[in-house]
């Protein structure tokens, strides 16, 4: 059989309109016990992928577990990112097993999800096992959560993994949405959320900016 390729993206890319991002349980007090990450670095990807989602205007879910009283609010990278979008909170930690979320997955309707949650063997495990049983596709952001050890933060993706669920990084998930740089519309935006979140790899687009002027689309 001949192969015949073509200039077209994989099914498996992530686009704006594809899928439903869902993130879970980004509060004070859990993040207090988070150590196979720092806590910076976690609220940073965790606002890259919010403010990525929310530029690309991808229809999300925003939600808490005990926020009044217990874990404390949500992180304010994430919700200044969705101004005015109202949180859900749960009592269950499995996101999956609350009506009030379940009820928004469906008014939205897609079957394709991005997770983004807090504590990986929790905030993630649920609710991806879950979905993945439901039939749903699942992609999970690896490096904008944590857990008390590395090894559970390991053990937690590896779990999500071989149940079908796709990792990928924050920056990635950026990336992957604007997928080409002569999409003039959303350029700005994005080289914007990459120097602003974007670690080293913001600095180098500063960089090639205020030097050279360079610019990816031309």
């Amino acid at each position: 059989m001949t192969l015949n390729a073509t200039p077209t993206p994989g099914g498996q890319l992530v686009s704006p309109a594809d899928h439903t991002l869902i993130m879970i349980d980004f509060q004070s007090q859990m993040s207090f016990a988070t150590k196979s990450i720092d806590t910076t670095l976690l609220r940073n990807n965790a606002a890259l992928v919010a403010n990525a989602a929310a530029g690309f205007n991808v229809s999300a879910i925003l939600t808490t577990v005990a926020e009044k009283s217990f874990s404390g609010p949500m992180y304010d990278e994430i919700t200044d990112a969705f101004p005015g979008k109202a949180l859900l909170d749960r009592t269950s930690m499995n996101t999956w097993e609350d009506a009030a979320v379940i009820d928004e997955v469906n008014r939205i309707g897609k079957k394709r999800l991005v997770l983004c949650g807090l504590w990986t063997s929790v905030c993630l495990v649920g609710p991806a096992l879950s979905a993945l049983d439901q039939g749903f596709e699942v992609y999970v952001i690896a490096d904008a959560c944590g857990d008390i050890s590395g090894e559970a933060h390991d053990r937690a993706m590896d779990r999500m993994v071989q149940a079908g669920a796709r990792p990928m990084t924050s920056l990635q998930y950026l990336l992957e949405l604007q997928r080409d740089w002569a999409r003039v519309e959303t350029y700005d935006m994005t080289t914007g959320i990459a120097r602003k979140f974007g670690g080293a790899y913001g600095l180098g687009i500063t960089y090639a900016k205020r030097m050279f002027a360079a610019s990816e689309g031309h």
